[in-house]
């Protein structure tokens, strides 16, 4: 008994104390933006350029002999002109460099960056199209702020802000949805300005618009970043409108029946699964009449600024809210991001995985499987889990898997059919050369869904 009282002792107080320091960042916070991906030794000479977490799956460094930084289309054409008449390598840079993979290592001696960072203005707001133009570089949180002052909105998005739009396009990011023209963000662009190197007789350079209608839209608006720099994009949007959210826990022996009944049933519905607990989080997600009451405000705590000494021993405690259904707009439910917000804080406080302390070092694997593949594969990961019940409990500590339901694209590197996105979060050492817990598991898990089940990779990319 004496025991038990000293646990309970300790857990009051060690999550008090976790309380007193959130709420020291939440009053007044002092956050720290994360670093530039891109670091030059010489001016803009001798660069590296990484990745938010500051390390790719390799551990290697890349490495560019150049980096520039256009403000202006006209500053673009001309790097573009110069770096191609001089065959130089070339990738795209964007200000929070999300991606796992290396898609924005360039390769050779004399390669080039070309960074979107001040390519950051909102160009025109169309209130009366219902569309957005943007610069490439400008952040998923500009679009959904700027767009809300017209009362408009984006219909779908990935669920962290700190995106830029030609990320969220090279790669393809999405939210959760298989309603209208479906979650991803590309599925409303409807004019793309692009960049890319041309013959000497077209001055090095090719300006290109894309229109709906035109063939090479669909191979622009995803495409890894390899077809050139996109300068401008159009989106469509909506009139504004509210969302009702409410999460339903359960057990998940109908999980495989279930996922499919629930993006049929609710418009922006995605699922946390907790495979190794057999529990399931359903996310009922609708839109309500503009008149329901409520101003509800996505502040996901994983996308929050955090202090760092809460980070470094971060074991995440839990917390309960039983305050649903949460209604709010649009704008203000469907991304977060609070640790790119400026403040003051009592505490430095970061994103949870800035490289910068000792936080969150992880990697997620994610791919798409098809709706006729779901159930057996739910089914599979579920044997699994009765044979060695604690191999996903490594997960369950970066919030298990998130399912988020995508349709069908007409992007060439869309999706070609309906099916629902897995990612699943694990720890990474920091040590290159230790193995992953239950590193058999999880690769049983990604050959079942990619060889077993013809899941479509999605490559590790961030596009939440």
């Amino acid at each position: 008994m004496a025991m038990m009282h000293v646990s309970k002792c300790c857990f009051w107080f060690v999550l008090i104390a976790y309380c007193l320091i959130q709420w020291c960042c939440t009053v007044s916070c002092e956050c720290f933006l994360p670093e530039e991906p891109i670091k030059c030794f010489s001016g803009n000479s001798n660069c590296t350029v990484t990745n938010s977490q500051g390390s790719f799956p390799d551990r290697s460094v890349c490495r560019a002999a150049d980096a520039v930084y256009p403000a202006t289309e006209v500053e673009l054409v001309s790097v573009m002109a110069a770096a191609t008449r001089n065959k130089r390598k070339m990738k795209v840079a964007t200000r929070y460099s999300h991606s796992f993979p290396k898609l924005v290592c360039p390769d050779g001696e004399d390669s080039l960056i070309i960074s979107t960072k001040y390519l950051n203005e909102v160009v025109k707001v169309d209130k009366q199209a219902k569309t957005i133009t943007v610069q490439s570089g400008v952040t998923l949180k500009q679009l959904i702020k700027e767009a809300a002052k017209a009362d408009l909105v984006l219909p779908h998005a990935p669920y962290w802000w700190g995106l830029t739009v030609g990320g969220m396009l090279g790669t393809g990011a999405h939210g959760s949805s298989w309603w209208l023209k479906g979650s991803a963000v590309h599925d409303y662009v409807v004019e793309l300005r692009i960049i890319s190197p041309g013959e000497v007789e077209d001055g090095y350079y090719k300006n290109r618009t894309l229109k709906e209608g035109d063939a090479d839209l669909d191979a622009a608006k995803v495409s890894l970043g390899v077809l050139g720099v996109i300068s401008q994009v159009t989106f469509k949007l909506e009139n504004i409108f509210k969302r009702s959210i409410t999460y339903k826990k359960t057990d998940d022996n109908g999980l495989g029946e279930d996922a499919l009944l629930l993006g049929k049933k609710h418009e922006f519905a995605d699922i946390t699964w907790y495979p190794s607990q057999r529990q399931v989080l359903y996310r009922i997600d609708d839109r309500v009449p503009s008149t329901s009451p409520g101003k509800g405000v996505n502040q996901n705590f994983p996308l929050r600024s955090t202090a760092g000494p809460v980070l470094a021993a971060n074991r995440k405690i839990g917390y309960f809210f039983t305050g649903y259904p949460i209604i709010g707009y649009q704008n203000q439910l469907q991304s977060a991001g609070g640790c790119i917000t400026p403040g003051k804080c009592l505490l430095p406080s970061y994103c949870p995985w800035d490289p910068r302390i000792n936080g969150q070092f992880f990697f997620i694997a994610g791919f798409n499987i098809k709706n006729s593949k779901l159930k057996s594969f739910i089914q599979d990961i579920q044997k699994l889990i009765k044979l060695e019940p604690k191999a996903l409990c490594g997960v369950e500590l970066y919030n298990g898997i998130l399912m988020r339901y995508v349709s069908a694209s007409t992007a060439y590197l869309g999706n070609d059919e309906v099916g629902i996105d897995f990612d699943i979060a694990y720890y990474r050492s920091k040590d290159p050369l230790a193995p992953r817990m239950f590193e058999d598991i999880l690769e049983e898990i990604e050959q079942m869904a990619v060889i077993s089940m013809g899941a479509r990779h999605t490559g590790g990319r961030i596009g939440m």
